[in-house]
């Protein structure tokens, strides 16, 4: 299995662990990595800033549907190729909390879900993201990283079974 960094924030240590690890616990919060090409989706949240969509996970909904749906409410994107990437573990004192994880391909731009909880949307390459994205450390950019790599592996091999012998 891959080693990922350490990260922090604030008092919060943050840990990746990629899939097929699964967080023990129910995640309470979700976020999504969604690509167009070389390129990757940032909404600008108030009080966060530019970030890849996220958000809690409501009781009535698996994680996949909050990454969807805070996909669309915060960026407007319709995601497609939707995979799951791994889970972060969030621990503060004795409290930890799991946060699933998934990549995606942006198939649409549609009008921005709900406009209060996003300032904007923006296609960024990799390099512009230390300089602009609102928790930078070197978690998060492998993390980037790792999520861009997944969805090419995954794109090569769905091309793949397209072609005959």
């Amino acid at each position: 299995m891959k080693k990922f960094s350490a990260g922090k924030f604030g008092r919060q240590r943050l840990e990746f662990f990629p899939a097929p690890f699964r967080a023990p616990l129910r995640a309470f919060a979700a976020l999504v990595f969604p690509w167009r090409g070389d390129l990757v989706l940032l909404c600008n949240i108030e009080d966060r800033g530019w970030c890849i969509p996220s958000g809690r996970v409501e009781p009535n909904e698996t994680s996949c549907e909050a990454a969807v749906r805070e996909a669309q409410e915060e960026a407007g994107a319709l995601l497609a190729d939707m995979q799951y990437l791994g889970c972060y573990r969030v621990s503060e004192r004795n409290e930890v909390r799991w946060v699933d994880v998934f990549v995606a391909q942006v198939a649409e731009l549609v009008e921005i879900g709900v406009p209060v909880e996003s300032l904007g949307r923006k296609f960024v390459t990799v390099d512009e993201l230390p300089g602009i994205y609102h928790l930078w450390n070197d978690l998060t950019h492998e993390v980037f990283i790792y999520s861009k790599e997944i969805l090419s592996r995954h794109r090569q091999a769905v091309a793949g079974l397209g072609q005959g012998p």
